[in-house]
């Protein structure tokens, strides 16, 4: 059976309009409350809606053709609107937030680094990152996955960014920075009222915090690297390359915001993507349970996977897939229109937003069977993530798609699955007792306070000290449980 299978094309395109339009509260006020919901209640009113931000109108996109045909014409339907007008003012115009015009520019600069051979050498530090985390665990020891997880992808894009240049300490100060200013962002999108943000509140000021001291690490990274005066082979040293040429490419403005950008997406998606795996593997123990038999079986007692493991551990990417169907980081992003058009039996004027959601397409009945189960063998018949599984519309796009579809796709798959079968190996992650607290959005979706306890698997020792002279560990989070609203609330005290 098929599992992600997009609705077949209607006839003619239903548009409708969202209940509830009042000029004093808007449809806002139901993104911030209750978002997910929200979303999954639109189909019913056609498969292109319209909304009120504020006082602007905006349209959703509710059907997965009209979605593959909106990010098929960059052209028309170009990076804007509420998400990127706030994401520019952190990222510039980095290849995640720039223009049509200039996208391709950017992105035949930035390819070469996340192609899939480049990727494929990077398996090695990606395991080494994953191991140097867990290895100092304890049993019953309670650790704050959320966090663990963005030491792990921090750790490994500073790699692929810098080399070896993010030490630990600033390694730590990167993750927290992009924690804040992720709790900061979403507010930002869905509240149209600039002068709300220029309030002295303790969020804004927290987030203005974290957002100079992000640029602060990177600008101080790439001037310790023009003294050097080395050539390194990581995305650096590509833009400096292109940027202290003859014929300079790019700005040093620009090299900033593409490290800014690659460092944002980067950490923060792969570590939600993981912490969202992680909570649903301890909710389906059979599916654990196949997860550590096939990791036992490709390692076959070795503590790590290589490179050769990757196309073997089928179920491991199958269980990051089903993590990034039922749980996308990407989950809510707008487009703007460049012109007139004719758009799902709408007549829709020159700069309208219109709004897309993975998460909506994700949880469609008509795209996937019992779509809000966790079932990881959905994807064993050769559908991968993100790719044409169920044909040319398919509903699963946690990476987006056509021209712009996130230029680390390769990169964030092989990440996630090498540190899940890492971490798997030697460990279970469990949920103290208690209820389940449901996940709230904000610019990306995922767990931000997932503390879970260990259990060392059976047949796995306690590691040995470390010898003198072996590679460093990089400091792990903290294991204390962090308050709710301080690890990823969206509400308007943490703007």
């Amino acid at each position: 059976m098929n599992h992600c299978t997009a609705e077949h094309p209607p006839t003619a395109w239903k548009s409708g309009t969202a209940p509830g339009i009042l000029p004093s509260v808007t449809h806002g006020i139901s993104l911030i409350r209750r978002p997910l919901h929200f979303l999954n209640s639109l189909p019913a009113h056609g498969d292109l809606v319209e909304i009120r931000l504020g006082p602007r109108r905006a349209w959703v996109v509710c059907h997965p053709r009209l979605v593959h045909e909106m990010l098929r014409d960059t052209r028309t339907f170009d990076k804007g609107g509420p998400l990127y007008t706030r994401l520019r003012a952190l990222m510039g115009d980095g290849v995640v937030t720039c223009p049509h015009e200039d996208h391709r520019r950017q992105r035949r600069l930035l390819q070469p680094a996340f192609r899939p051979a480049r990727v494929a050498r990077l398996t090695e530090p990606m395991a080494e990152e994953a191991e140097d985390l867990c290895r100092d665990w304890r049993d019953g020891q309670e650790v704050d996955v959320s966090a663990a997880m963005m030491t792990v992808t921090t750790g490994v894009v500073g790699r692929v960014l810098f080399s070896d240049a993010l030490d630990p300490g600033r390694a730590a100060e990167v993750r927290d920075c992009l924690t804040t200013v992720v709790r900061g962002l979403f507010v930002r999108t869905v509240v149209p009222v600039d002068a709300f943000f220029r309030l002295p509140t303790p969020g804004h000021r927290r987030y203005t915090r974290a957002v100079a001291r992000l640029r602060a690490i990177v600008d101080e990274v790439v001037t310790r690297r023009r003294l050097a005066g080395e050539a390194r082979d990581d995305v650096l040293g590509t833009l400096l390359a292109a940027a202290d040429g003859p014929e300079p490419e790019v700005t040093g403005r620009e090299v900033q915001d593409q490290l800014v950008s690659l460092l944002l997406t980067g950490a923060e998606s792969a570590a939600l993507c993981l912490s969202s795996a992680f909570g649903l593997l301890d909710l389906h123990p059979e599916a654990e349970q196949r997860l550590h038999e096939e990791v036992d079986a490709v390692l076959a007692g070795r503590t790590r996977p290589a490179l050769d493991d990757l196309p073997r551990l089928v179920y491991t990417r199958s269980v990051v897939d089903e993590s990034l169907r039922l749980a996308p980081p990407g989950w809510l992003f707008t487009r703007l229109t460049t012109r007139e058009v004719e758009f799902g039996g709408r007549l829709l004027p020159a700069g309208a937003t219109v709004l897309y959601s993975p998460y909506l397409l994700h949880h469609s009945p008509g795209s996937f069977a019992d779509p809000e189960r966790f079932l990881p063998e959905r994807w064993r018949g050769g559908g991968e993530a993100g790719g044409d599984g169920g044909g040319p519309y398919s509903a699963m796009i946690p990476f987006a798609a056509g021209t712009r579809k996130c230029l680390g796709d390769t990169f964030a798959l092989a990440q996630a699955t090498v540190t899940l079968a890492t971490i798997a190996r030697r460990w279970r992650l469990r949920r103290p007792p208690g209820p389940v607290a449901p996940v709230r959005p904000a610019v990306t979706l995922g767990p931000r306070s997932l503390v879970m306890r260990c259990e060392r698997r059976a047949g796995q020792s306690a590691p040995a000290a470390t010898p003198t002279g072996a590679r460093t560990a990089r400091p792990g989070p903290s294991s204390a449980v962090s308050e709710s609203r301080e690890a990823g609330a969206t509400g308007v005290d943490d703007a």
